[in-house]
């Protein structure tokens, strides 16, 4: 009866649009700390914030590898979120893509499907019925062509181990330059430029490009101001682990607030919802895992430096 009550009464509270007084806090030492407000939402982010940031305890996963949780409150069935955020330091790892493709071609990729080696997995990108949306390399060999979109971005992993953000209308320049040992393509598009919030998600469009007031659970990826990439989560923290994959959380543009407040200058979102998951392997070798209901076609890895190929 409690678990049927508390989700009739997040039911309740659900949301319908963005609202000026919607408000982002974080649990800090029991108590609730706000520290954004869509009514004095910024439109650039310069640097994280430290009302966020001081919430979060970091933990060692490997050298250049660190992780940590939140409690955070949204409005609506956002009321109860927690905050899941890895920060990874790219040059002494490595990043590499899997697929996941089933005999019946249904996508068939979890974090499960990872393999002893990773040290973070998490699914990469937006999908259709059945492949990875947009423009997708892996091990050098370019497999899809790049979508298009307003809010698109890609993310490519060069041969040097450097990572890159792209706008849609940067990836001709990209692929000429060649180099890509890795890309996918997401979307939408979280920040921008030096941590600047697409107008898009500012302000509804008419016609409406995205749905600006629909919450959910969210997955994104971000790199900050010194490289390091940022790679986030949010879970329904109303009921304990067994609720946790319902799909209640954020909007677009609190989840591009939260990645401006965790330090990043570019971020896109990654496939959220019921398909958002997320696996970290401890200093320990215990490996802590956010699943998901569903399959997806497509995972990101990041391995040891001198792990092989995680193959398709």
């Amino acid at each position: 009866m409690r678990i049927a009550s508390t989700l009739s009464l997040a039911l309740a509270l659900y949301t319908h649009g963005a609202a000026a007084g919607d408000v982002l806090a974080v649990r800090v030492n029991g108590a609730w700390r706000e520290w954004w407000r869509a009514d004095r939402a910024p439109e650039h982010w310069a640097g994280a914030s430290p009302a966020l940031t001081s919430a979060i305890r970091w933990r060692p996963v490997s050298p250049g590898i660190e992780w940590g949780e939140a409690e955070l409150s949204a409005s609506g069935e956002g009321w109860r979120t927690k905050l899941v955020v890895v920060r990874i330091v790219p040059g002494q790892h490595r990043f590499a893509l899997q697929l996941g493709q089933g005999m019946n071609f249904a996508p068939n990729w979890a974090v499960d499907s990872a393999g002893d080696s990773a040290l973070v997995a998490v699914n990469a990108g937006q999908f259709g019925r059945m492949l990875p949306w947009g423009w997708l390399v892996t091990d050098g060999q370019e497999l899809a062509p790049p979508g298009f979109g307003p809010l698109s971005m890609a993310v490519i992993f060069d041969s040097t181990g450097a990572v890159r953000f792209a706008s849609a209308d940067s990836i001709a320049g990209a692929r000429a330059r060649g180099h890509i040992a890795n890309a996918f393509q997401s979307y939408p598009t979280l920040l921008t430029g030096d941590g600047e919030v697409p107008a898009l998600l500012r302000a509804e469009s008419s016609p409406p490009v995205i749905d600006l007031g629909h919450r959910d659970s969210r997955v994104a990826i971000g790199e900050m101001r010194d490289g390091r990439i940022v790679i986030a989560i949010t879970r329904f923290n109303a009921l304990g682990d067994a609720a946790a994959k319902i799909p209640f959380g954020l909007t677009v543009p609190e989840t591009a607030a939260l990645m401006g407040a965790l330090g990043c200058r570019r971020a896109v979102s990654l496939d959220g919802g019921i398909s958002g998951q997320l696996a970290i392997r401890e200093a320990g070798g215990t490996v802590r895992k956010w699943t998901a209901w569903r399959y997806v076609p497509l995972g990101l890895l990041v391995l040891p430096r001198a792990t092989a190929s995680a193959g398709r």
